[in-house]
């Protein structure tokens, strides 16, 4: 769905994610899951992707943040195509928005991780941080990879952004802080099922506000 970035209600949601959620959540119907989403910007337009078992009714969403003067409308695609074409071995362009941490039980170097307020900060592992240094960041995305189904190359890989997400939950006035990066580059499947896995369920924290979805685009 085409975001207008024109709109106050779509600049206040750019700062406070909680917004974007409850559009999300509220263009479903029934038993509540976990839906995910992505602010994506292709050249001076913005769009709101999700990946869903059910298609979405984002009437109330574009009334919010669509562009003014203009029908609801937003575009929707069968993801099992994509899906069927997966294959060990076969290279794709990716683009990755997630939320890269590290859980442990005590801060060693600040200038490496950054503590992350979230709905629990304190974890049975730990207190969860952020990496705020591009060299961390690459490397949690190779952990994450093996982990998902894929390889990559670090010289495949960019990290195009980031950037820190801070806003507050209303009905429980807790602070949400936490670090998103973008990631863009060629990877490659090593493990089918768990690479549909990713692509429908996302890697990482902080899905409910943005993060985790993995997107590719045959080479």
């Amino acid at each position: 769905m085409e975001l207008d970035v024109r709109r106050k209600k779509t600049m206040v949601a750019f700062a406070n994610r909680r917004l974007f959620h409850g559009a999300v959540e509220s263009a479903f119907e029934g038993e509540r899951k976990r839906r995910l989403w992505r602010i994506d910007r292709l050249g001076n337009v913005c769009y709101l992707l999700i990946v869903s078992e059910d298609k979405p009714d984002l009437t109330l969403a574009f009334e919010q943040f669509g562009p003014y003067q203009k029908e609801a409308y937003w575009e929707t695609k069968q993801y099992d195509k994509l899906l069927n074409c997966i294959e060990n071995g076969s290279m794709w362009q990716f683009r990755l928005t997630a939320n890269p941490t590290v859980s442990r039980s005590k801060n060693k170097n600040k200038d490496d991780f950054q503590s992350q307020k979230q709905d629990t900060e304190k974890i049975k592992r730990g207190t969860v941080y952020a990496h705020k240094v591009e060299s961390y960041q690459r490397e949690w995305l190779q952990k994450k990879a093996e982990k998902n189904g894929f390889y990559v190359k670090n010289e495949n890989v960019s990290v195009v952004q980031s950037q820190w997400m801070q806003f507050t939950k209303k009905e429980a006035g807790n602070r949400i802080s936490f670090i998103s990066v973008t990631y863009e580059g060629i990877l490659t499947v090593t493990d089918k099922e768990l690479f549909v896995k990713a692509l429908t369920e996302g890697i990482g924290r902080e899905k409910a506000y943005g993060m985790g979805m993995l997107t590719v685009m045959r080479l």
